[in-house]
């Protein structure tokens, strides 16, 4: 018979070894998930999700992100690219609403992303530097 100690490091040796093979996006799935039933339901949302790069195709970390329906000017979503150039924002699906990237030394890029069908919408910004100066 096992030790209670041998026992729960068995039980723990296991479910690190199925972490380890879901990979790290499973983790993140599960969090998604669990932030989408906090806001209501994930059938109402739809999620925009891009990666924004340099003239040259590098990633660009820091740039803004803003989202407003078409023709308004109240903003309905916000959030800033990570280290690869990734961000995501989730709006209520039903709706045309424009995008706008930007970054210091950067021109700024608008895009318009029609939500009212299907639930994602996947995006590639490349921001060229702005005239007279410098980019990162």
């Amino acid at each position: 018979m096992l030790k209670p100690t041998a026992t729960l490091f068995f039980a723990l040796l296991a479910l690190a070894a199925s972490s380890a093979w879901a990979g790290p996006g499973a983790a993140t799935l599960t969090l998604v998930e669990a932030e989408q039933g906090k806001k209501g339901s994930p059938a109402d949302d739809f999620l925009m999700f891009g990666t924004v790069f340099t003239e040259r195709g590098f990633a660009l970390p820091g740039a803004e992100v803003r989202v407003r329906r078409a023709n308004e000017k109240k903003l309905r979503g916000e959030a800033r690219s990570d280290s690869r150039g990734e961000f995501a924002v989730r709006v209520p699906r039903g709706a045309e609403y424009e995008m706008i990237v930007s970054a210091k030394g950067y021109r700024e890029e608008s895009r318009k992303v029609d939500a009212r069908t299907g639930n994602r919408e996947d995006l590639v910004f490349r921001l060229e530097p702005a005239s007279g100066e410098k980019p990162r």
